[in-house]
Order: C-alpha cells, then sequence, then structure tokens
C-alpha cells in the first residue's frame, strides 16, 4: 500500500513540476515588495515581457506614485528599471546566464493585483546547431522506419486484396471460382 502512494505522489509531484516549469504568466499581489525569478540559459538570450496593474483604475487617484519594476541580473546589477507606471513591455538582452530576479514594489499598503508575463527567447548560433554527423544516426532510422512503414503498408494492401477475393468467392456459385 505505502509503495502505491508512494508512485502516486511522485507522479503527482512530477506532473505539477513540469507544469510549474512551462509557466509564462501569473498574477501576483503587491503589499509592499514582491519579486519573481527566471532562471536564464545562455548570455545574450533575449528576455522579453510585460506586466500590468490589473484594477488601477478603481482605486488610484490621480495621486498615486504607480508600481516600481526593476530586474537585477546574477551579478546584483540592475538591468531594467520603471518608475511610477501602471504596466509596460520590457525586452533586454540577458548580460550572462543565471537567476533573474524581477521585483514589484508597491509604495501603497493597498494591494495591487499585477498580471505579469515573461518570455527567455534563444536563438541558437551555428555553434549550437547539430552537425551533418549527428543526423546522420537519425536519418539512418528515419530510413529504416520509412521502409518498415512500406512493408507495413504492402501487408495491409495484401490482405485487403485477399479479404476482397474471399468476400467475392462466397458470393460467386461453387463452379464458377472453380473455373476461374
Amino acid at each position: 500500500m505505502e509503495k502505491r502512494w508512494g508512485k502516486k505522489w511522485a507522479l503527482i509531484c512530477l506532473f505539477l513540476f513540469n507544469w510549474a516549469r512551462n509557466v509564462s504568466s501569473l498574477s501576483v499581489t503587491v503589499s509592499d515588495m514582491e519579486c519573481v525569478y527566471e532562471y536564464v540559459l545562455y548570455e545574450g538570450d533575449t528576455i522579453s515581457g510585460n506586466f500590468v496593474v490589473v484594477d488601477h483604475d478603481i482605486f488610484w487617484s490621480s495621486d498615486h506614485p504607480g508600481i516600481d519594476f526593476t530586474v537585477t541580473s546574477p551579478g546584483g546589477n540592475t538591468v531594467h528599471s520603471l518608475k511610477g507606471t501602471s504596466g509596460d513591455k520590457f525586452e533586454f538582452k540577458a548580460p550572462r546566464s543565471g537567476m533573474y530576479k524581477f521585483c514589484f514594489h508597491n509604495p501603497y499598503s493597498t494591494p495591487e493585483t499585477i498580471a505579469f508575463y515573461i518570455h527567455v527567447g534563444h536563438i541558437p548560433t551555428d555553434h549550437d546547431l547539430a552537425k551533418d554527423e549527428h543526423l546522420n544516426p537519425i536519418n539512418v532510422k528515419i530510413a529504416e522506419l520509412r521502409e518498415a512503414l512500406e512493408s507495413v503498408t504492402a501487408e495491409q494492401k495484401y490482405l485487403k486484396a485477399r479479404d476482397t477475393r474471399h468476400r467475392h468467392s462466397k458470393l460467386l456459385p461453387f463452379s464458377a471460382f472453380e473455373l476461374s
């Protein structure tokens, strides 16, 4: 019984990990300071996204200072910064790989809900692409699969023709079948 529950929990955790790993947008409630972290694999990747304070039309007066947004690189340097806004788009090149910190600061104590989207884009270079010698074993397997599929298709055609012949022979009188 314990092993069965252990397997179920492992599957549930694996599912949740895969789901969370693919999340690219979220909603954050900011009372003071909230940060979101994103790992960037390669230096030079394009980090882009946007954020919008969802309920600012209802609660904000003209004297509200807005939300501050700051992106910090793994080295602790500020890479991107916006002050006093209700939302904006951003895009920049990652100066290095590592964990980036995206922080929202709300100067008022009233909680604000922020819709936040982020995307890390990687354009492979010639160095990242597979060479012909890497693809040769794959091409051989594809050719083998193509031939196996052709064999299966030919077998299906043969079986269909035999089925048609057997069905046709049952409809004909016995003597007519012997003549053909």
